[in-house]
């Protein structure tokens, strides 16, 4: 029998393997066995990432290349790090809640490997947002933006139920309430000390976006899933960062 307090330890590592692609070493059973308590860690996660990011821009910075190039560099970075795994939900997203007129041919359109018209707009138009936005915002604003929208996924997977009987998403699990609580503490901390009275209103902004986003999810196909909660990193990312450029 595991012990409940040891394999809490496992939490932060399991949420990296979850999200992110780096190169961790391979983890025992028992890091996975409460993938959903892990939630917690999902915006320590994005702190990390952006840590990372405001590294390397301030490295391409220092090298004498312009802010565009740099947020360019930087997003580049990201999509690397990350497996483009929240680009694939977007994508996905995009595809099956608008391009199936039912909820069980939306989920089928989501499964499906091919991406569609609506995918392919989706990435064109989100990369294009995140890109500028990188480009206009500070390197706090950026990493409080990659926090908030990570900390924005565990409020749905504790509100909708799993649409769909497999997948990621279902195999993660639903997370109690003291953890995704612990992961809105963990936002709105990074929020006040990196941004400020900004922070807070990229907070509500977050949040707002993150129930537009459950609210769709729920209409369209009676729940959430992995790419679903993929798609409201990528939404609630770039709410934030527009949120920032207008302050």
């Amino acid at each position: 029998m595991s012990d409940n307090k040891s394999d809490i330890f496992w939490d932060l590592p399991a949420a990296f393997v979850l999200l992110t692609r780096l190169p961790l070493p391979a983890l025992p059973d028992a890091a996975f066995a409460g993938a959903a308590r892990a939630v917690w860690a999902y915006p320590v996660v994005g702190l990390v990432l952006g840590g990372v990011a405001a590294a390397l821009g301030a490295g391409l910075t220092a090298l004498g290349l312009p802010p565009l190039l740099v947020a360019g560099g930087v997003l580049v970075a990201l999509v690397m790090l990350t497996g483009a795994m929240h680009e694939d939900g977007l994508a996905d997203t995009a595809d099956g809640l608008w391009g199936g007129l039912t909820p069980a041919r939306r989920l089928d359109i989501m499964k499906d490997s091919r991406i569609g018209t609506y995918g392919v707009l989706a990435l064109v138009l989100a990369m294009g947002l995140r890109w500028q936005g990188y480009a206009l915002v500070s390197w706090a604003e950026l990493i409080c933006a990659l926090v908030l929208s990570r900390a924005a996924m565990p409020p749905l997977m504790l509100a909708l139920p799993h649409a769909r009987a497999d997948g990621l998403s279902k195999r993660v699990g639903k997370p109690g309430m003291p953890p995704v609580a612990a992961a809105g503490a963990i936002a709105v901390v990074v929020a006040l000390v990196l941004t400020g009275g900004s922070g807070l209103v990229a907070l509500a902004l977050a949040a707002g976006t993150a129930t537009g986003m459950a609210a769709l999810a729920r209409r369209k196909i009676g729940g959430q899933t992995g790419d679903i909660l993929g798609a409201t990193q990528m939404v609630v990312e770039i709410a934030v960062l527009l949120t920032f450029v207008a302050l």
